[in-house]
């Protein structure tokens, strides 16, 4: 919806620019005509062609610029989701820094605790996150826009520990009923993990180097340090386990651009 109203504002400012062009235009051609009206001294032909051939130049060339730099923020979801889950507390900075006029160098860093209570286990994961990769900008824009719509990759590790807090021994045969919950508290450190994520997005910018952005992505896990007698439920920065090695997640970004130089952009030839 916002980048429906940038659009929408786009195509105003267009409108209005080129409305004020013509009449400027007209208004020069309109002075040209009176003067041999007011009695000044006509023009020679070459002298009007030179100055209406610079007319044109100046009107038809628009020299734009793209702008190269770093944008820093952080994850909105990461952090507003404590408000609501008291079994979670999170934090993600992101970044990333234009290569070129389609890449971008990208980069989270982020710190998580998660406790899942499953159906025999209720485990704490703890630990920190860095994911690295680049952005590929496949929406063109127009004018000074600055949107992103991408595709990127990442590769993710992340060092962390397990808290095995309680559990269930398996029953078979639940004739006298289940058996009693056990509380544990062992600990396991020294964790690793490390995994590929695919990540599709949108940057969409708010105000004057404001962007707000989402993601969606899937991860795949590469290698998973183990605990002993359980498997890592979670995984901070990779999120929950399904099926073993596949994970999904997202993220709901606020970033600042900070500009750091501009570069001419070159018209195609048709």
């Amino acid at each position: 919806m916002k980048m429906k109203h940038t659009l929408k504002y786009s195509f105003s400012f267009l409108l209005l620019i080129s409305l004020f062009l013509t009449q400027a235009q007209e208004t020069v051609l309109k002075n040209t005509s009176k003067t041999k009206i007011e009695g000044e001294i006509p023009e020679s032909p070459k002298q009007a062609i030179t100055k209406v051939s610079t007319i044109v130049k100046t009107d038809s060339i628009l020299v734009k610029k793209d702008r190269y730099g770093l944008r820093v923020g952080a994850d909105l979801y990461k952090m507003t989701r404590a408000l609501y889950d008291k079994n979670y507390k999170g934090i993600e900075f992101v970044g990333d820094y234009r290569l070129t006029k389609k890449y971008f160098l990208a980069a989270e860093l982020g710190n998580e605790s998660k406790t899942t209570d499953d159906t025999r286990l209720n485990t704490t994961a703890k630990g920190t996150y860095l994911k690295v990769g680049f952005d590929y900008n496949g929406y063109e824009n127009w004018l000074d826009m600055e949107n992103i719509i991408s595709i990127g990759l990442r590769y993710g590790a992340s060092t962390f520990s397990q808290e095995l807090n309680s559990y269930r021994i398996y029953n078979p045969n639940p004739y006298w009923g289940e058996m009693p919950t056990i509380v544990s508290g062992e600990k396991f450190s020294g964790l690793t993990a490390s995994w590929i994520e695919v990540v599709a997005g949108v940057k969409a910018k708010v105000i004057n180097n404001v962007f707000v952005g989402f993601s969606l992505r899937l991860n795949r896990l590469i290698s998973n340090h183990k605990p002993a007698n359980f498997d890592n439920l979670y995984i901070p920065g990779f999120n929950r386990t399904y099926n073993g090695d596949f994970g999904v997640g997202l993220n709901y970004t606020i970033t600042y651009f900070v500009p750091i130089y501009k570069k001419k952009v070159t018209p195609k030839k048709e």
